[in-house]
């Protein structure tokens, strides 16, 4: 057990390029599945883009029964209860290519699979799950959750909902205003969090939905973008509940709520994939056709950079979201071996990666929205019309920095939860940064290093900028103690070097393992991309490194920590970027799509 990897140690230990998973290494079931989930959504949600953006409901809840009825929505659900009983990188494959059309359906579908069905696969009774998952599993029945109050957005446990239990001690009686809620205006069954008496925490309830029970909607909400997602208040008046629809015990809703938005984390990075992957291949399509000066724009330098750097983008956010996949499934997979039931295994599982989940859902979320940016900026004009499907990508792409978490909330629970695990001893931070500290004390080696290996001068650099993270997170701490989590622009600064470190080295990773299994000469446009976005990293962790630094540091201590983040940012052997980025694009302007 003890050199199994856990959740938030890529920091700490290297990583060996045949430890990971990459998209590369997909079997041949995964391989059928992601073409037919292509399929389904070249047949049925892709033709009917503009019906989504006409806020057709009916069409949405109609192609949700489609999804069930081809077993879509039963992914992750246990045999036992009429699903398919996958691994987790299949439902992350799933999640991936099947949210690629419209942010409509990809919300429809991830609220219902997830944070809808979820909450009862992995904290219900027998008899709960018996009762109410095969239903949604099938696409029966569709679920939806009621978390966020008028009140209550990010601060989640301060809802006001209450829950009163009944004289004769049957039921539950629910009172209160849920909003922003997904799939309300068609689904069967409720997951709702009130608070019972004073509780510190909230509790979940599985509420169905009969309007006679004293449940009713508000209207469908004017949204920006993911104009057929059905969003709505929902108002619960001495709602009555059986006791038995209690979902895990009293005031364990609070812990429901944070598992199941961890999941919801790895999924959304994964919902932003695809979609990325048809606005490069749509922006390249159009940029290969449109002539002005006598030229596709594509043979510009200015668009090529623009093709280079989204494609390197979405590689990335794959490399890191199928690799984080794979550690969960992994560690789901020792559990279940160990005699964990499959609901204590996926629920360790997750929580074990949470800091990794948060990571994926704000670098990802992020690179969709400048994504489909420069989609619109590739079309020009064009670009900003109903008539080309770049405006409403970019509308569907913003939501997704704001749910499971705005990515602010995100950027401070991963390092949060970071320092928390060192604390536990579960990853040893204390250590490596001591010596990172020490280091500094000391001169450095001016010997030239051996790079002739391919990735040997890149592996290095992240070597190094781990450091850059251990010398200022460790100083912040020693410095802040406990009271760190009040200082909330450092550890956002923080979080980006986190975040870049994890997103560069899962491309440079998956790289190496492509280039060793198809050799240098055949990976050169994926090379060029691993070097590209590790560019890119270094320059945001010298600037976040430096905002940290002059913030909590004075005299001395500042010199020192500046000059060290020098040394751990500085290249050997600087890349060509204009180079790499031409190659990237060539690749692509020729094939015509993403094509990686």
């Amino acid at each position: 057990m003890s050199d199994i990897i856990r959740g938030g140690q890529f920091l700490v230990k290297e990583t060996k390029c045949e430890d990971i998973f990459t998209p590369e290494d997909f079997n041949e079931e995964q391989i059928m599945m992601r073409d037919s989930v292509i399929e389904f959504v070249d047949k049925e949600l892709w033709p009917n883009k503009e019906r989504f953006e006409k806020k057709d409901y009916a069409l949405t809840e109609e192609v949700m029964r489609k999804a069930g009825e081809l077993g879509y929505l039963s992914v992750a659900v246990p045999a036992a209860y009429g699903g398919m009983e996958m691994g987790f990188i299949n439902t992350v494959l799933v999640c991936d290519y099947i949210s690629g059309a419209t942010g409509s359906f990809s919300t429809a579908f991830g609220a219902h699979t997830g944070i809808g069905t979820m909450p009862i696969t992995l904290y219900g009774t027998e008899e709960q799950k018996q009762k109410y998952v095969p239903k949604l599993a099938s696409g029966e029945w569709f679920g939806a959750y009621c978390l966020t109050e008028p009140g209550a957005g990010s601060d989640a446990n301060s809802g006001k909902t209450k829950a009163v239990l009944s004289e004769d001690g049957t039921h539950y009686k629910i009172t209160g205003g849920k909003m922003w809620i997904s799939n309300a205006g068609f689904c069967n069954v409720f997951i709702v969090f009130a608070r019972i008496e004073d509780d510190k925490n909230i509790t979940g309830f599985i509420v169905e939905n009969d309007p006679s029970n004293g449940i009713s909607l508000g209207d469908e909400e004017h949204k920006l973008g993911i104009r057929s997602s059905s969003t709505r208040q929902v108002f619960f008046n001495e709602t009555k509940v059986p006791v038995e629809n209690m979902l895990a015990g009293r005031g364990e809703g609070f812990k429901i709520a944070m598992n199941a938005l961890n999941v919801g984390r790895i999924k959304l990075a994964a919902a932003c994939l695809e979609a990325q992957r048809r606005t490069i291949s749509g922006a390249v399509q159009y940029a290969n056709e449109r002539v002005q000066f006598k030229t596709p724009i594509s043979s510009f330098g200015a668009i090529q950079a623009k093709i280079a750097e989204m494609t390197t983008n979405a590689y990335a956010g794959e490399s890191a979201t199928y690799r984080a996949a794979a550690d969960i499934e992994n560690r789901i997979n020792i559990r279940v071996s160990e005699g964990n039931s499959h609901q204590e295994a996926e629920l360790k599982g997750v929580e074990e990666f949470a800091i990794e989940c948060s990571i994926l859902k704000v670098a990802v979320s992020e690179d969709v929205q400048a994504c489909t940016d420069e989609g619109i900026q590739i079309f020009g004009g064009m670009g900003f019309s109903e008539d080309a499907p770049m405006e409403s990508a970019w509308r569907d792409a913003r939501i997704a920095r704001i749910y499971e978490g705005t990515n602010e909330i995100n950027r401070m629970l991963s390092v949060g939860m970071l320092v928390k695990k060192a604390m536990k001893g579960h990853v040893d931070l204390l250590g490596p940064a001591m010596a990172v500290a020490e280091e500094l004390m000391g001169i450095p080696s001016f010997d030239v290093p051996d790079y002739s290996e391919l990735f040997a001068e890149e592996k290095e650099m992240i070597a190094k900028l781990k450091k850059v993270f251990l010398m200022v997170a460790g100083a912040a701490v020693q410095k802040y103690g406990a009271e760190l989590e009040s200082h909330q622009q450092l550890l956002m600064a923080a979080s980006d070097i986190l975040i870049e470190i994890y997103m560069a080295e899962s491309t440079i990773l998956r790289t190496e393992k492509l280039a060793k299994k198809e050799g240098e000469d055949k990976v050169q446009e994926q090379i060029a991309m691993a070097k590209l976005y590790l560019y890119h990293a270094v320059d945001i962790v010298n600037q976040k490194g430096k905002e940290g630094i002059v913030s909590f540091a004075e005299g001395d201590e500042q010199r020192m920590m500046l000059m060290g983040l020098k040394r751990f940012t500085k290249y050997t052997n600087m890349p060509n970027v204009v180079a790499l980025r031409e190659k990237i694009a060539a690749k692509i302007i020729s094939e015509n799509k993403y094509a990686f």
